[in-house]
């Protein structure tokens, strides 16, 4: 257990992109804590059934289900599916993310529509659908994965830096448009974590990457998910409309 009665026991969450990477270490956190959860993959369906052995081994409930973010349809029946076991949302962590690195003239048109479809339209079609039910249970908790890319841009992520500042804007705008219904949106903004995802640009950067950052190391996974799991919590009840960044001190040169 990361908190002392965290209030998130016998809460119902849903992670996108839950199978991998940061988005696994948060299903886990968020098990590990009470919550049903279902997670969200498109395509590791190995991952994903290792994921739901490892959790329910240890007395958690984990459902993984396949959906592509990408197709509002689909997100629709899967929320669907939820509600029909599970008969409420309590949480939505938005994790489902990618990236498609090119200087700006070389990018293709897919490497453009690839990363806005997952990373920006991906996060309205599952939020759309998630938001009504939340909004009839007059209360919920919405966390978007953001990253540092969205207010410090780097070389070859105009793509990725785009759709990060998008989720930030997203981010605010929608924490005043659920207030009301005592819906808490916020956004959790990771710097360079100890990923598959981010190993190219970790290699390619090497100590460069780590000479901006001010502890001087890489973050994990699980350090990410903690803060996830903190505004999910009721330790977290008073916080609404924020960016938190998890980078370790990154600094622009």
């Amino acid at each position: 257990m990361i908190f002392r009665d965290s209030g998130i026991g016998g809460k119902t969450a849903i992670v996108t992109g839950g199978s991998r990477g940061i988005g696994r270490e948060i299903v886990k956190v968020l098990a590990a804590e009470g919550a049903d959860v279902t997670f969200f993959y498109l395509q590791n369906s190995e991952a994903a059934e290792a994921l739901q052995t490892e959790c329910r081994a240890s007395g958690s409930e984990v459902t993984g289900l396949p959906v592509d973010i990408r197709n509002a349809e689909e997100c629709g029946r899967a929320v669907e599916s939820v509600l029909d076991r599970t008969d409420r949302i309590d949480i939505l962590v938005n994790n489902a993310g990618v990236i498609r690195d090119n200087l700006l003239p070389a990018f293709t048109e897919d490497e453009i529509s690839d990363v806005l479809a997952t990373n920006v339209l991906g996060v309205f079609h599952i939020t759309g659908a998630v938001t009504p039910v939340m909004m009839r249970q007059r209360g919920g908790a919405i966390i978007n994965i953001s990253s540092v890319s969205g207010e410090k841009g780097g070389r070859g992520q105009t793509n990725y830096a785009a759709s990060k500042g998008a989720i930030n804007a997203f981010t605010r705008a929608l924490a005043v448009e659920l207030a009301p219904r005592k819906i808490r949106v916020n956004a959790v903004a990771p710097g360079l974590i100890d990923t598959e995802m981010s190993r190219e640009v970790r290699e390619l950067a090497g100590e460069q990457a780590l000479g901006r950052i001010l502890l001087g190391r890489y973050g994990t996974p699980a350090e990410v998910a903690s803060v996830v799991c903190f505004l999910a919590s009721r330790y977290g009840e008073y916080i609404n409309g924020e960016i938190i960044h998890v980078d370790g001190g990154f600094k622009m040169e």
